[in-house]
């Protein structure tokens, strides 16, 4: 499957999972949940994107604004502010690296990849600003369509599906076909189901059982379910004590044929897929 799948970015560049790709995350907020705030300092957010690069990452994802469950927005200048030095740093120092922004906001994209990103990664799927729209239309880069069950400050008060699966396929299927009539190619697109976006637990279990069900749609799946909270629901882990569980579900989904991992412990992870891709030998 992964030799068949090419993921098309930002001037035509083609990324061709070898069988994965890892994206490091890198968080440029005060207000991570994960590391809170550690890289908000852009000197310390490019000195930890190049020891991802150095650990195995493919593409590093800079985000300027926390979409974690009922966080606060962050205005558009103040998001611009934090990630577009930051990108263009790492483009600089780091040119090796495929960058992707973590924005749903137009501007924000636009200003990043004239900076240098490749990638725009839209927890949105274009609904929430429409020049996004537009943006990713003129550039055509590779575009990240997650699923979310409304805006995160809202979308975990009371998600409700009659089939978390089914109604995930329906909006892939629907913003693609928006997307492809913009003008941009579906070989530019992936596929997040959106772990922990308006989903309870039952919902994030049923979608990690039926990963299957998402080929249907001939896009690579991007995951991202590094350290959420599904982990403490399950098993009662807090923040800090999430990363076996998290390297025990991306193995499992990369030998069911995840192509795309988010994460945030980049050798951890690169050591688990190096153990799935000699299992695959």
């Amino acid at each position: 499957m992964a030799e068949d799948m090419v993921w098309r970015v930002y001037g035509g560049r083609e990324l061709i999972p070898t069988p994965f790709l890892i994206v490091g995350i890198l968080n440029v907020t005060p207000d991570s949940f994960f590391d809170g705030g550690r890289y908000h300092r852009p000197d310390r957010a490019i000195s930890h994107a190049k020891d991802m690069v150095a650990q195995g990452a493919h593409i590093i994802d800079i985000g300027g604004e926390s979409t974690r469950p009922f966080s606060e927005r962050v205005r558009e200048e103040e998001e611009k502010r934090r990630v577009i030095p930051v990108i263009r740093a790492v483009a600089d120092e780091v040119p090796e690296v495929v960058i992707s922004v973590d924005t749903y906001k137009g501007a924000v994209a636009r200003e990043a990849l004239e900076a240098g990103a490749l990638i725009v990664n839209d927890v949105s799927g274009c609904r929430f600003d429409p020049s996004l729209l537009e943006v990713i239309a003129e550039y055509r880069p590779g575009y990240v369509l997650m699923h979310s069950l409304g805006r995160p400050e809202e979308m975990q008060k009371d998600p409700r599906y009659d089939n978390v699966v089914d109604e995930i396929l329906y909006f892939f299927e629907e913003r693609m076909k928006v997307l492809v009539d913009a003008g941009l190619d579906e070989e530019n697109i992936v596929l997040d189901p959106g772990i922990g976006f308006g989903k309870l637990l039952e919902h994030n279990l049923q979608i990690l059982r039926e990963i299957d069900r998402f080929y249907e749609l001939g896009r690579p799946i991007f995951m991202g379910l590094s350290n959420k909270s599904l982990w403490e629901k399950l098993l009662g882990l807090k923040v800090g004590e999430r990363e076996y569980a998290t390297q025990v579900a991306t193995a499992i989904l990369a030998m069911r044929g995840v192509l795309i991992h988010r994460v945030h412990n980049v050798k951890l992870t690169r050591d688990s897929l190096e153990i799935v891709r000699a299992l695959n030998e």
